[in-house]
């Protein structure tokens, strides 16, 4: 019997099967959508990933003439292996046949069937075959289109003075992608939020998305016009959209940085909006410039000198009543730098410079804990990253600073300690003044700053039908906190273990627990910070009883 003293918040049982024409995706997939899902990240940003593994699937890398920004666009590999990869081509020159894969180093049977179905050696020509009658005829046009209404009415639609949803409850979304080999693309977005108006009120279409994409022509390796993401390093200097972070993969915490990408999610926040690309300058020297203008939602304050300022930015994308529609792109935001990139098979190492510059100046306002949040119209950031390869350990990390602020560091290691364990340590130290909007790294709070941490996670294999994934990360902010007065420390667990005893069959078993801190409540007559626990258990059975069907069943229990 679970003791009186602990509340149980809710008891979830979630017992579903389903048809699933395609069993490709692997449970490091799986695992990683969820990751992703679990921190707050959008359903379409989670479909870029399946999107991405489409592709790939109808369009394999050629292991024989790819790159490494190729092969990290494969989640099913970590940096450690696209390491030993690019080490074993320049050690034994190109491969024979797939079956090689097997001779190389942190190379394992189930990473090898994970990776076969997105990888080739036979490279097709596509610039070769280049023209309007093969655009038309080869190139993939994808349309999607997508209804949602919730059937009960959400209190935003009801009489509320001041806040009642000013459009219908309907939810729509209308994508066009085009993709000609891997050389062209194009997309288009329209997407309509439950609550917002469509075609009665201003604006008609609320948001709208789209760009033009060339790669690999010449010394040209990518150039995009509209919108685009920029993923470098491991998140502290200079990256955009979605990121894994902490999760039963405990590889995914050393960040695979693609460079440019043409944006195709729907998130309306986190993308640039301009003209970028990559230029080959000579040899494994990489020069990627770019700028971007757009407007943001952001609540603006008027001042008693009667000039505007503001606090924070709108990420939500939201524009349902009438204050979320007055504060729609209230604000020029402006961004402009390079990236100077050195790519080989071992080390690789990038600078990062840019400024961003704001139509109306941040202050940071009266609460304490907003002392060191950045105040101003422009902001200046630079920073450097490297990885390196030494033998059976791949090395990483990351320094940023800001001008007239504090520097983040993130240093870690990845190790393939023996063929069944595999171990990684990162360390991250941010300041409590270090400012960057741009900024995406490992951490516990949503911003690179005031925070101080250690994670160490281990997988662990003692049998082919045996996995045990582990981490623990401790983490403390020197500095205050929204709802915590004074400094503060915590730390979280999760252990993992999974049975295979076939490939149609398939056992999990979760625990993760964290542990924080926070004020007392209202009235409480303790002086000092009080616990805050949240503890999860997981069991799961994923059956493949037929060639087209699966079944999974879940239980979890949050307390």
């Amino acid at each position: 019997m679970m003791p009186a003293s602990l509340r149980l918040l809710f008891l979830l049982i979630l017992i579903f099967s389903g048809i699933l024409l395609s069993a490709q995706e692997g449970e490091q997939v799986k695992d990683l959508k969820e990751s992703l899902a679990e921190n707050g990240n959008e359903e379409e940003d989670i479909s870029d990933l399946t999107d991405q593994l489409d592709f790939f699937r109808k369009h394999p890398i050629d292991l024989n003439h790819t790159h490494p920004e190729d092969l990290k666009k494969l989640i099913c590999l970590s940096p450690l292996q696209i390491s030993s990869f690019f080490r074993y081509l320049s050690q034994n020159g190109k491969l024979i046949d797939l079956l090689e894969l097997q001779s190389i180093p942190d190379f394992d049977l189930e990473t090898i069937d994970r990776l076969l179905p997105f990888v080739t050696l036979s490279p097709a020509t596509a610039y070769s075959q280049l023209n309007l009658k093969n655009l038309y005829q080869q190139g993939i046009s994808q349309v999607m289109f997508r209804y949602g209404r919730l059937l009960e009415q959400q209190k935003g639609f009801r009489n509320l003075a001041g806040s009642r949803y000013l459009g219908s409850p309907d939810k729509l979304l209308l994508r066009y992608k085009y993709q000609y080999s891997d050389i062209l693309s194009a997309s288009l977005l329209l997407k309509k939020d439950a609550g917002e108006t469509l075609f009665n009120g201003k604006p008609a279409i609320d948001f709208l998305s789209g760009n033009i994409a060339l790669y690999k022509y010449r010394r040209i390796r990518k150039l995009v016009i509209g919108d685009y993401s920029l993923q470098f390093g491991q998140g502290l200097s200079l990256w955009s959209g979605f990121s894994f972070g902490k999760g039963p993969d405990v590889t995914s915490v050393a960040s695979k940085d693609i460079g440019l990408k043409a944006y195709t999610s729907t998130n309306e926040g986190s993308f640039f909006r301009g003209i970028a690309g990559t230029v080959q300058l000579f040899g494994n020297f990489y020069l990627s410039p770019f700028f971007s203008f757009r407007k943001r939602d952001a609540s603006l304050t008027v001042m008693p000198d009667g000039t505007s300022s503001l606090s924070t930015i709108d990420e939500s994308g939201l524009h349902r009543t009438q204050t979320e529609i007055k504060n729609r792109k209230t604000l020029q935001q402006q961004v402009y730098g390079l990236v100077l990139q050195y790519i080989g098979d071992q080390f690789s190492a990038g600078f990062v410079g840019y400024q961003s510059s704001y139509g109306h100046s941040f202050t940071n306002g009266s609460p304490a804990y907003k002392r060191y949040y950045f105040a101003g119209r422009k902001l200046s950031n630079m920073g450097f990253h490297y990885n390196y390869t030494f033998r059976n350990v791949y090395f990483y990390g990351e320094v940023s600073h800001s001008i007239n602020g504090g520097t983040a560091i993130l240093q870690g290691a990845m190790a393939s300690l023996s063929p069944r364990l595999s171990a990684v340590f990162v360390y991250r130290n941010y300041d409590k003044d270090h400012h960057n909007f741009f900024s995406q790294a490992i951490g516990e709070a949503s911003e690179t700053a005031n925070e101080k941490g250690a994670y160490l996670g281990l997988n662990f294999s003692p049998h082919s039908h045996w996995k045990l994934s582990v981490y623990f990360d401790y983490f403390k902010f020197p500095w205050l906190k929204y709802r915590v007065d004074s400094a503060s420390s915590g730390y979280e667990v999760l252990a993992q273990l999974r049975y295979t005893p076939s490939k149609k069959l398939q056992i999990t078993a979760r625990f993760k627990t964290e542990h924080k801190q926070q004020n007392p409540d209202a009235g409480s007559l303790v002086p000092s910070l009080v616990p805050l626990l949240k503890t999860n258990y997981r069991l799961e059975c994923n059956w493949q009883f037929h060639r087209k069907f699966k079944s999974q069943q879940r239980i979890e229990l949050v307390q």
